[in-house]
Order: structure tokens, then C-alpha cells, then sequence
């Protein structure tokens, strides 16, 4: 974790999504890997999670930077998957 020049606190990582979907009517395996950044207290929940671990993300999709067009998700709300005992949301937005 590390902080911006104000103060508040930035976690970047990536996520990795492997899933079977149905595309035409056949069966495929999609792979992907994205990077992700989260703030304030989504940055501190973020970095709670475990290496490895499932965890369901919401947020938006942003570009890098100004040169970079690359996509990043901007979380906004983590839900562990594993490892907690009902499935709950563990933050929130706002």
C-alpha cells in the first residue's frame, strides 16, 4: 500500500478471472488478467485479501493514464469469497 501526497491510501494489484462461458452456442474457458486500483478504504480492504484468494470486485473501468489507454478497474466495493461465513459484503461504498 502506499499513500498519495494528501494522504489517502492506494492499493494496486491484479486480478486474475478464469470462467467457462457459452459463446455460440459452445462451451469456452476465458482467461484474463487486469490490473487494479483501489482508494481510501477500498485500498485498505483490498489489501486485506489474500494472495489467491476469490474475491468479487465491483468498480469502473478507467484508462492508465493519459498515454496509456491500457484498462484498469477503480474498485469501489470487494466481497470475499472465501473464507468469511454468510458471503457478505465486507465494504461498501460509502
Amino acid at each position: 500500500m502506499r499513500y498519495t501526497p494528501a494522504g489517502v491510501p492506494v492499493s494496486e494489484g491484479w486480478l486474475q478471472h478464469s470462467s467457462s462461458q457459452i459463446e455460440s452456442g459452445a462451451e469456452r474457458l476465458v482467461e484474463v488478467e487486469i490490473a487494479v486500483v483501489a482508494l481510501g478504504e477500498s485500498a485498505r480492504w483490498l489489501q486485506a485479501a489474500p494472495l489467491g484468494g476469490s474475491v468479487k470486485l465491483t468498480g469502473f473501468l478507467a484508462a492508465k493514464s493519459r498515454n496509456s489507454k491500457a484498462p484498469v478497474l477503480h474498485v469501489n466495493t470487494l466481497e470475499y469469497l472465501e473464507g468469511n461465513e454468510n458471503g457478505s459484503i465486507l465494504q461498501e461504498e460509502g
